[in-house]
């Protein structure tokens, strides 16, 4: 990832626009910004949400509540709880989350 022709900047994330986007079940509540060609997220999983497809995309990922299991397409299965993060290039390994209590994340991708 190569971040240039960003400025300095802060973001409220509460004043970002929240967009919804149904999985298997439940639901995952986006508020998306793009510095030229990053995309950086904050993203709440309501409880029981499960995700409707594999995600080939690469991403930078930190848990800051709740906790996230995310399934990679080869069985292995992997918990994030509170400060802890995963990262993944695109195309590396197909993935996908879940989450039975809910979690708040914040990615880069």
């Amino acid at each position: 990832m190569e971040m240039s022709e960003i400025p300095f900047g802060t973001t409220d994330w509460s004043a970002v626009p929240a967009t919804a986007h149904p999985g298997e079940t439940g639901s995952a509540i986006w508020r998306t910004q793009q510095f030229g060609a990053v995309r950086v997220r904050m993203v709440e999983y309501s409880p029981g949400y499960v995700a409707d497809h594999w995600c080939e995309k690469g991403h930078i990922l930190l848990c800051l509540e709740g906790e996230l299991a995310t399934e990679l397409a080869d069985g292995r299965t992997y918990v994030l709880k509170p400060g802890m993060s995963y990262q993944v290039a695109d195309g590396a390994e197909p993935h996908r989350s879940s989450t039975q209590a809910g979690a708040k994340l914040f990615i880069a991708d």
